[in-house]
């Protein structure tokens, strides 16, 4: 029952965070006076509440209404906070938008409470002239359709200071035995090797995630919902992120988003694993030039592979109005098209990234000032994101990962290593347990 599925999506929901730590205070966009007769209203709720993201979002939408006088789409901005608590009731009740951003699991758990429609006619006329990504399609196809567009992504990559490792006459970490050996030679004094999280927040899952992925333990669940998450190589990646936290600062437990990001580029520590939001202030927090803002995929476990944590964000149509969904097609091809779709992605430059090869190699992306300044760096995170997973969706769609992801039961399993002090296949164990208990 529907119902019965709500209240499981409510008992996660206070453990649920954004994937962007970023916030403001403003508040949501009030809904735009009714269109005149014979246009085609589309109420189109976003979370990006952070000003340059609402400002651009909206310049792109208002673009798009003046092409097309006959459709109106009206931007409402929401909050993530409210996603997964009152949303289902605004949708159920009829008082929910036309299309809603969405994150993989998070189109999990409302396809089970709403009647989000199929978007594989969209998908298909897009991806003919656009070719999307496999990673960023694939977390949204199951069940013999694709359930959203894919808009942007985000994908981790490890952050090193040039200068700092320069001085110290070392490379690039490309192996976890570098990175641990860079890290401890890096650690002296005031000064620490890397910054990690380790609090109980999806800030801790998505780092631990992306040593799972590089470390060969991508597969924690599977489309059955069948926990795989206790092996030797999930017990690897545990153990050398305990490790690293020796040579990350002693309150990392405590750390989220931003933490790292303040101690990395106050130059109190060497290197960080983050998405792209490093770009747009390393500069003026850093007081150093852009090339000393240093960047290598994730390095790589033994027998792993050369991948990291990677979220496509999409957008999920919740009508099935014919001239509605006629609507909302026009707007993903305006949306789309090159010299749209850089500047929309540049809502937030090097923490959006595209998610198709036209956007990728749009000139409108590129000449962003912010993106154009660390090309080099761009270039990683968007081969990076080509080979990147998300957990729950990498063998199969597993359509209960959202009370694995909630609760952040990656990041708890850590924190059996360090604050009840288990080893690391005690934790794994433990882990595999409550995951297992979670998914009945």
């Amino acid at each position: 029952m529907r119902h019965k599925k709500w209240v499981v999506l409510l008992l996660v929901v206070f453990g649920l965070q954004s994937i962007l730590a970023a916030c403001s205070s403003e508040k949501p966009e009030e809904a735009a006076p009714k269109a005149a007769d014979g246009v085609t209203e589309i109420v189109l709720w976003h979370m990006e509440e952070p000003p340059n993201r609402v400002e651009r979002f909206k310049e792109i939408i208002d673009g798009f209404n003046q092409a097309n006088p006959d459709i109106k789409i009206i931007s409402q901005v929401q909050s993530w906070g409210d996603a997964y608590s009152k949303f289902p009731a605004a949708i159920q009740s009829g008082n929910g938008p036309d299309l809603l951003f969405t994150i993989p699991d998070y189109t999990t758990l409302i396809k089970e409470v709403a009647d989000i429609q199929p978007m594989d006619d969209i998908i298909a006329s897009l991806d003919e002239k656009h070719d999307f990504f496999e990673t960023a399609l694939t977390p949204y196809q199951y069940e013999d359709h694709t359930w959203a567009v894919p808009v942007f992504g985000m994908g981790q990559v490890l952050w090193y200071r040039s200068d700092i490792l320069n001085e110290a006459g070392l490379t690039p970490p490309t192996t976890w035995d570098e990175l641990k050996a860079v890290a401890e030679k890096l650690t002296t004094g005031k000064q620490y090797g890397i910054a990690l999280p380790a609090s109980k927040s999806m800030a801790t899952d998505q780092v631990l995630y992306s040593f799972l992925a590089s470390g060969g333990a991508k597969h924690i669940m599977n489309g059955s919902n069948e926990i795989t998450f206790d092996n030797e190589k999930t017990v690897a990646a545990y153990q050398m992120y305990s490790d690293l936290l020796q040579f990350s600062p002693p309150d990392s437990n405590t750390y989220q988003w931003g933490e790292p990001q303040a101690q990395f580029n106050a130059g109190t520590v060497a290197m960080a694993i983050e998405k792209g939001q490093y770009l747009s202030t390393f500069e003026a927090e850093s007081g150093r030039p852009a090339s000393d803002l240093g960047v290598v995929p994730m390095p790589v476990g033994e027998g792993g592979e050369e991948s990291s944590i990677y979220i496509p964000n999409g957008i999920m149509l919740l009508t099935g109005d014919a001239k509605k969904k006629e609507a909302v097609a026009k707007f993903f091809e305006y949306l789309f098209e090159p010299e749209t779709y850089g500047k929309f992605v540049n809502a937030e430059p090097g923490l959006f990234l595209p998610v198709t090869e036209t956007g990728s190699q749009a000139e409108s992306f590129w000449s962003d000032p912010v993106i154009s300044k660390f090309k080099p760096q761009v270039e990683v995170l968007m081969e990076s994101s080509k080979k990147g997973a998300l957990f729950g969706f990498t063998d199969g769609v597993a359509s209960k990962v959202g009370v694995i992801a909630g609760p952040n039961y990656i990041a708890q399993t850590l924190e059996q290593m360090t604050s009840a002090g288990k080893s690391a296949q005690e934790a794994v164990s433990w882990g595999q347990e409550l995951m297992e208990a979670a998914v009945k």
